[in-house]
């Protein structure tokens, strides 16, 4: 895939993602519809036009060709020693979560009761792992992919995973917002590959979503999660059952 059809991909998914048509960035630009369809399925968009479409799409330049390059590839991993720092100390990790979902420095000393000697202190430290690159004014900028992944027996799953998958699913789930769907089925091989495809697609999407979304102002984002599981299991019900003795006839 070229690099224009990649950036045209990343603007569809912004453009999806918004809720937004043709008609609207047609109305938006001040042309026709038709004509917005043809750049879009020709790829023949100015430099200035295109501006002006992220403009419309409350999104910047910069964070759509950022998009565009992270639909190419596989995931980006930290290294080991990075994950290990973060995982031995939560408010340097929490930092970090906060820094990749596009929070601004001083709303995270705000926020979190951080005064500028401790903040100062761990941005420091996430320079010296170069996790971020320190910059005047108290801003920052990510030296990894936000859209990462922590290693599956990683130092920070390790440490984690099992205390947030708990903390998480001790909720009712209920309200507009919240679902919480649990199935147990006997599938065949193949179905189960065709469900685990479609959860990652699932995940990706989610992740895609989040990128895009992190141009925002803060007023505008909720943190989410979403907790997608898969595996052979049997509920301990039926390995009870099958261990019980039957009942002998006429016997109560």
């Amino acid at each position: 895939m070229s690099e224009r059809d990649t950036l045209l991909r990343a603007l569809k998914q912004v453009l999806k993602q918004r809720g937004m048509r043709y008609a609207d960035l047609a109305g938006g630009l001040g042309v026709s519809e038709p004509t917005v369809k043809r750049m879009f399925s020709s790829g023949r968009i100015d430099l200035a036009r295109l501006e002006r479409i992220c403009e419309l799409l409350d999104i910047d330049l910069f964070e759509l060709v950022r998009l565009a390059r992270g639909a190419r590839g596989h995931r980006e991993r930290l290294d080991m020693a990075q994950e290990a720092a973060l995982a031995a100390d939560p408010r340097l990790l929490l930092v970090f979560h906060l820094l990749c979902n596009d929070w601004k420095v001083p709303v995270i000393r705000r926020e979190f009761g951080l005064d500028v000697p401790e903040a100062t202190l761990l941005l420091a430290r996430l320079d010296r792992l170069r996790l971020v690159e320190l910059l005047p004014r108290d801003r920052v900028r990510l030296r990894v992919a936000r859209d990462f992944e922590w290693r599956e027996d990683g130092p920070v799953r390790r440490r984690y995973a099992q205390v947030a998958t708990g903390e998480f699913l001790r909720d009712a789930f209920g309200g507009r917002d919240a679902l919480l769907v649990m199935e147990v089925r006997e599938l065949g091989d193949s179905s189960i590959a065709v469900l685990r495809r479609k959860l990652e697609h699932l995940a990706a999407e989610f992740r895609e979503m989040a990128t895009i979304d992190a141009t925002l102002p803060p007023a505008r984002r909720r943190s989410a999660g979403m907790l997608l599981a898969l595996r052979p299991w049997v509920f301990s019900l039926l390995d009870s059952l099958r261990g019980a003795e039957p009942e002998r006839a006429g016997g109560r």
